[in-house]
């Protein structure tokens, strides 16, 4: 082996040393042989020369590109690639070849370095061979000595294994058997459980038979059915539990309805008690307006075991309570089951259909009829939604039920629109708002905004005045044509009680003996009625209406049904059946007494609407009726004007050239002081004092009107002195009438009652004047004659005559000195007569 290797070393010495310093000169020179040749025989051409060139520096950068890559242990796939797409794969070969050939110089440079230390390595080989071989020797000699004597041990050991895995597998079987045992009670006890009902407590078992045996039993048969019938078992348990929780659906719905029912019944009953606080807070306003001391002060006690008794308990059961159970039983087993939000979005979609189901508003029936069954249903689903949410535990959250209830209160403000909008009947309205107030104060104490609805209410505030003012309007004109214009008799104390004392119209607080003559007709405390009706329903409509200072509201359309309604119907009657005095003043009569009642009709909303009446005292505002009254008193004035005008006419038979003044007064006003004390004894029964005040004004007014006429008419040629005297009296006589009713009148009034006589008693006093000329100063004309008119005062002036102005009179005074009042009254005339 070493010389093979010596002559090998030789011949690749050799080879190497041959052909190296060709390669050296070919590195060093770096252009290949052929260029050379071409280079000796010459360049034939400048272009082939050039691609020669290239082609050999191409193929010495590709081999020192492979060279490199090899040295480097690199990848030669992008090598080989590239020869076989460019058709060369002889130069990749001869490369290669190239490569391994230097490669070889140096293994025989390496060969040659550590040929001695080849041969040293080779001896000692041979020297260990000896010892290999004796310790191969020993080696055998041992392993037949330690198999004889390991056999006997390795027959016990054997023994031994086979009886330990006998034992596990008995071990095995025991704790097997133990393992079924148990799972055959845990499985029991799931069945027993199953058959009661109780999936709750089933659910746990099989949670424990699959966490606890199921990977434990050995048995496959019986692993299989525990695998095959746990899901089968979860699955009726959720189907058992969904029926459950569908039959609680279908009764909540009823169970809703009651529940609605009963929750705002306790708010129409809380409000009714607040009402009847409001009362009695009233009543003793009133008395304290009234200044009544003898008051009496008394503890009331509430039943509040009763009102407690009707709420809706918190415990879920009773009457009032509603039960919860079914669906916490449902949800609690969904939740061990893992299925908690399928169930959570199962609720809500069931309840969310239920609420829209809930919605639907029957057209067979009218609304009016099913409105407390729809608010009623709405408001009990709300109470069980907000029970559910304060003790579901989460299955239904804040938001959920917030959407539901914006989703219910556009459908009922949508309901609302709808049927407002198609009624026509105020009542019905009021029906409906009243409920509609009572379910939002029933759900505003759980929680919801309900200002929606509110604002449904607040919109049809006009709708339903103007269908209130509408049935005021037929009621009124239906009492204002039943009106017989006679004073109402009344028998009985309640009587009283009910037509006078509840609108406050009387005119003293001591109760009048029985049978009483009221001074109004029966059409007073029918409109009266009428108006406190109209006020209770507009207060009604307005309160619980989110509206809290409502009394101008009601003030406003109080004012109209009075000024426009009430006004107008009456002014109506006055015109079209009134024809006589009695009936006339009957008229008058009854509108003071609304005058008084009016006053009542403010207060009565100020008090309903919560307003002080100081409030509504200090802000009084004129007569609404004023129309009515001044037609009533002009119809009145009327019809005793003509009366008195029949007994003026018999001014005609004043001898109005007398030679005496007549002592007692002239016929005609003798006839209309009795007529005159015939009505007033009549009128101060019915009419008070102002109104006769004011009719007898007009009266006089009229006598002085008719006084002056006669004079200015075509039909007094000439009167002297005595006639006029006698006017003078008769003007007295009025007079002295007026004094006499002194006791009919306060302080001042009398003179108020003559004021309407002025005119006529200028006129007189300036012709029975010695100086009528002073009418022309300005100062003495408007003190003594600034009601009488120029024209006038020249016409009756030139009337007067003395009373020597006799037929041929003037023939025996002719040439005597002329009366100095004569002349005065002649220059006034002339004056005047200058003047016009």
């Amino acid at each position: 082996m070493p010389k093979k290797c010596q002559k090998l070393s030789k011949h690749h010495f050799l080879a190497w040393s041959q052909q190296q310093p060709e390669q050296r000169r070919r590195q060093r020179l770096g252009t290949p042989l052929a260029m050379v040749i071409d280079l000796k025989a010459g360049a034939k051409s400048k272009k082939t020369y050039r691609t020669a060139n290239g082609d050999e520096s191409g193929d010495k950068l590709d081999q020192l590109l492979l060279s490199s890559a090899i040295c480097n242990n690199e990848d030669l796939g992008p090598f080989i690639r590239k020869a076989f797409a460019s058709g060369k794969p002889e130069t990749l070969h001869h490369h290669l070849r190239h490569f391994a050939r230097s490669k070889e110089s140096e293994i025989e440079e390496v060969c040659k370095a550590h040929y001695q230390d080849f041969i040293l390595a080779v001896d000692d080989l041979r020297s260990l061979l000896s010892d290999v071989d004796s310790l191969k020797s020993s080696l055998s000699d041992s392993n037949s000595r330690l198999q004889s004597v390991a056999r006997p041990l390795l027959s016990s050991l054997d023994a031994f294994v086979e009886t330990r895995n006998v034992s596990k597998n008995v071990n095995l079987a025991i704790d097997s058997v133990r393992t079924c045992v148990k799972l055959m009670e845990v499985c029991t006890r799931a069945n027993r459980h199953l058959a009661d009902d109780n999936f709750y407590m089933a659910l746990k078992c099989v949670d424990a038979i699959e966490r606890e045996y199921l990977d434990k039993t050995a048995s496959s048969t019986l692993k299989r059915m525990l695998e095959k019938k746990i899901p089968e078992i979860r699955s009726y348990i959720e189907r058992k539990v969904k029926k459950e929780f569908g039959d609680w659906l279908v009764e909540i719905r009823v169970v809703s309805r009651n529940l609605g029912q009963l929750a705002i019944g306790q708010a129409s009953s809380a409000r009714q008690r607040e009402e009847d606080l409001r009362i009695k807070q009233r009543h003793a306003e009133e008395q304290s307006r009234l200044s009544v001391r003898d008051c009496i002060y008394a503890l009331e006690e509430e039943d509040e075991d009763g009102i407690v008794a009707g709420g809706i308990g918190e415990d879920g059961g009773g009457a009032a309570g509603f039960d919860l159970t079914p669906l916490y039983r449902a949800y609690h087993i969904h939740q061990t089951l893992g299925l908690e939000d399928r169930f959570k979005q199962y609720y809500f979609e069931n309840r969310k259909l239920q609420l829209t189901s809930d919605f639907q508003v029957s057209s067979m029936t009218p609304f009016l009829e099913s409105h407390q069954t729809f608010f009623a249903q709405i408001a009990g689903f709300f109470v069980v939604e907000d029970r559910v949410l304060r003790t579901g535990g989460g299955l239904i959250s804040k938001m959920e039920v917030e959407n539901l209830w914006e989703i219910a209160v556009s459908k009922m403000c949508s309901v609302l629109e709808d049927q407002f909008s198609r009624m026509q009947t105020a009542n019905h309205l009021l029906l409906i708002k009243d409920y509609v107030s009572l379910l939002g104060v029933t759900l505003r104490r759980y929680g919801y905004p309900i200002d929606a609805l509110l604002d449904v209410l607040s919109k049809h505030r006009d709708k339903y005045h103007e269908l209130l003012l509408s049935d005021c309007r037929k009621q009124i004109a239906e009492a204002v044509a039943a009106d017989k214009f006679e004073q109402m008799l009344m028998k009985k104390e309640y009587e009283y009680s009910m037509n006078v004392l509840s609108f406050q119209i009387q005119t003293s607080d001591i109760i009048p003996a029985f049978p009483y003559l009221a001074p109004f007709s029966s059409t007073v405390p029918d409109c009266c009625r009428i108006m406190r009706s109209f006020i209770e329903d507009s207060v009604s409509f307005m309160s619980y209406g989110g509206q809290l200072e409502f009394y101008e509201v009601v003030k406003k359309y109080l004012d109209r049904l009075l000024s426009e309604v009430l006004d107008e119907a009456l002014v109506k009657l006055i015109h079209t059946s009134i024809n006589g005095v009695s009936p006339a003043m009957q008229m008058a009569a009854n509108m003071a007494v609304l005058e008084r009642a009016c006053d009542f009709f403010f207060r009565h909303a100020a008090q309903l609407s919560g307003v002080p009446l100081r409030m509504v005292e200090r802000s009084r505002r004129q007569f609404p009726l004023r129309k009515a009254r001044d037609a009533a008193e002009e119809m009145l004035s009327g019809l005793l004007k003509a009366k008195v005008d029949g007994f003026m006419s018999l001014i005609e038979n004043v001898n109005w050239m007398c030679d005496e003044a007549p002592q007692s007064g002239n016929e005609y006003v003798n006839e209309v002081i009795i007529y005159l004390e015939t009505l007033v004894s009549t009128a101060q029964q019915i009419l008070p004092s102002q109104v006769l005040k004011r009719v007898l004004q007009e009266v006089f007014a009229h006598i002085s009107e008719k006084i002056i006429g006669t004079l200015v008419s075509d039909s007094v040629k000439r009167f002297n002195v005595n006639a006029i005297t006698g006017i003078e009296t008769d003007i007295r006589l009025l007079e002295s009438f007026a004094d006499n009713q002194a006791s009919l009148f306060s302080d001042g009034d009398v003179d108020v009652l003559k004021s309407p006589l002025t005119s006529s008693k200028q006129m007189i006093n300036l012709l029975l004047s010695n100086h009528p000329e002073n009418f022309l100063n300005p100062v003495i004309r408007e003190r003594s004659y600034n009601t009488l008119d120029h024209k006038k005062v020249m016409i009756v002036s030139e009337k007067l005559r003395d009373p020597s102005d006799r037929l041929f009179g003037t023939f025996g005074s002719r040439g005597a000195r002329q009366n100095p009042k004569r002349k005065s009254l002649d220059t006034l005339i002339k004056r005047l007569k200058d003047v016009s």
